[in-house]
């Protein structure tokens, strides 16, 4: 680049591409790179999410959508016959989804199955917004996209806020996906605003501008606290490494923009009728599930360090690099969590490994010809993406029927729509089963004992409805204990496994010949019927 004049004077303008979406790069009309790759990859994983039966904790998050339906100024607790009043759940995004199942007339499963596609959506435009952010390099946003969806690790683990291949076939959903899709819309206007005060001035995808822009910016940072509070605090985290990589020279004016975001991110928080967003703080993670997160994060996320030393590169001849920063700083938030045993904070994890992906990307996007060391840092990459392929990824995009080697396959749970009709909406079941438990909510029942912990069910109260249920259970029950729960809870319904035979005084109701569960009822004559 040649040098400014001095008629430029002291601000040296860099420019990229500008556009209307973060998938649009170059002229009109003229497809780039990571508009290809980005609708090409936005219809497989849609084909394939739509493929595989929801699982996990879909059924919560259906339950969600069911319960607004029902009651939306005041809806009930997702999982249990008690008030939902504080549930974190209960967030605007969750609220617009019930809204439009009042609208539509949709259960919420097949709200979840339309959300799917409209978080990737998100999700892909909000990466290539912010890798477009760093660097003008065409090809960058389509190798992040490979990095972040391949370069985890070599352990077949579904969960919530990762985005490898595996997990977006049943996660993509989730309230979780759409938070990390705007975080990265966040981190891209982040970093816009904070060049646009710089002595050397970068001028990236247009947005708002002024103090329009930095309030609308902390709207989205509150936005994402409200739809994900494990997410928002990695993503404040990055918004604070972005800032500090970035701005240059905090006059007056300037220390006055950001904070007028960090009020309008606090102020909507705040605001939110349904739960106190400030009660999450020591409440989360307190589901030890996922604790085994942090048992098995080396094998599930080991391919994402051979980013680090694209990264180590980064900081050559650059104080303070966004993606160095942000890495520096996620790592100890994922920390706290093992040391508090606030376990959901391993949720944060993709945003330590993001920095690593994007630094590998941008790193291997440098046109050629190449450096040794990058000609071999791509070669071990290439090996890396293709390992996280074959050994667990290649099951989601490769259906069973066309399948030549046997890939591992994304799992398939039983769908319960041989039960849910003779379940009323509101009726409370016992059940044994551990899928059962996660998805009969989502049909609309409610649980004795909810199987996620939830602020708006002391923790206290939920282990004792657990206890009263094993003890319905156990070999040794007697009558009258049994009897003594289901008047205590209102129980209607029981859902058993093979394991558990049905009471003496339960009435079988229907029977699933593919997984053997049987649904009774308890007290009553009702005729027998088999799916």
């Amino acid at each position: 680049m040649p040098a400014p004049t001095s008629a430029s004077a002291s601000v040296l303008v860099l420019r990229t591409v500008r556009g209307a979406t973060a998938l649009r790069g170059g002229r009109l009309g003229r497809l780039t790179p990571y508009q290809l790759f980005g609708a090409l990859f936005w219809l497989v994983m849609t084909l394939a999410y739509w493929r595989v039966p929801l699982c996990c904790d879909a059924g919560l998050h259906a339950a969600v959508v069911e319960r607004l339906r029902a009651g939306l100024l005041h809806p009930a607790h997702p999982m249990a016959d008690l008030p939902g009043e504080g549930s974190p759940y209960y967030g605007p995004y969750a609220v617009a989804q019930g809204v439009l199942a009042r609208m539509a007339g949709l259960p919420g499963w097949g709200v979840l199955k339309l959300a799917g596609p409209v978080h990737l959506l998100v999700l892909l435009t909000g990466l290539g917004r912010f890798v477009r952010a760093l660097t003008p390099r065409p090809w960058a946003p389509v190798l992040a996209l490979l990095f972040m969806t391949l370069l985890w690790g070599t352990a077949r683990i579904v969960w919530s806020g990762r985005l490898g291949l595996l997990p977006m076939t049943t996660n993509l959903g989730h309230p979780s996906a759409l938070a990390i899709g705007l975080t990265l819309w966040a981190w891209a206007w982040t970093t816009t605003r904070a060049r646009e005060d710089a002595p050397v001035r970068f001028v990236g995808p247009s947005g708002l501008g002024g103090r329009a822009g930095y309030a609308g910016l902390g709207a989205l940072y509150g936005l994402i606290l409200l739809t994900h509070f494990v997410i928002a605090a990695s993503a404040l985290i990055g918004a604070v490494a972005v800032v500090a990589s970035r701005q240059r020279g905090w006059r007056r004016p300037v220390v006055a923009r950001w904070a007028l975001a960090g009020v309008v991110c606090g102020a909507v928080a705040v605001a939110w009728p349904y739960y106190e967003v400030l009660d999450l703080v020591s409440g989360t993670g307190t589901d030890r599930r996922d604790r085994r997160l942090y048992e098995e994060m080396f094998a599930g996320s080991w391919l994402a360090l051979l980013g680090v030393p694209a990264l180590w590169v980064r900081t050559r001849g650059v104080a303070r690099d966004p993606l160095v920063l942000m890495f520096l700083m996620e790592c100890p938030l994922v920390a706290y969590g093992w040391v508090s045993g606030h376990y959901a904070y391993a949720g944060a994890l993709w945003a330590v490994l993001l920095p690593p992906q994007c630094a590998l990307a941008v790193e291997l996007a440098a046109p050629r010809p190449w450096r040794r060391a990058r000609k071999v840092l791509g070669g071990v990459t290439a090996a890396g993406a293709c390992a996280g392929f074959v050994i667990v990824h290649a099951g989601a995009v490769v259906p069973r029927s066309a399948d030549p080697v046997g890939f591992a396959q994304p799992v398939r749970w039983p769908s319960y729509d041989w039960a849910a009709p003779h379940i009323g909406p509101g009726e409370v079941v016992i059940t044994d089963g551990y899928r059962a438990g996660h998805s009969l909510a989502g049909y609309g029942p409610n649980l004795v004992a909810p199987v996620r912990p939830d602020p708006a069910l002391d923790e206290r109260e939920r282990e004792r409805r657990a206890a009263d249920v094993r003890a319905y259970l156990a070999p040794g029950s007697t009558r009258a204990g049994r009897a003594s729960v289901v008047r205590r809870y209102h129980v209607r319904w029981l859902l058993l496994t093979r394991r558990h035979p049905v009471p003496e005084e339960a009435v079988v109701v229907a029977w699933s010949e593919e997984t053997g569960e049987v649904l009774a009822r308890v007290g009553g004559d009702v005729p027998v019927t088999t799916r």
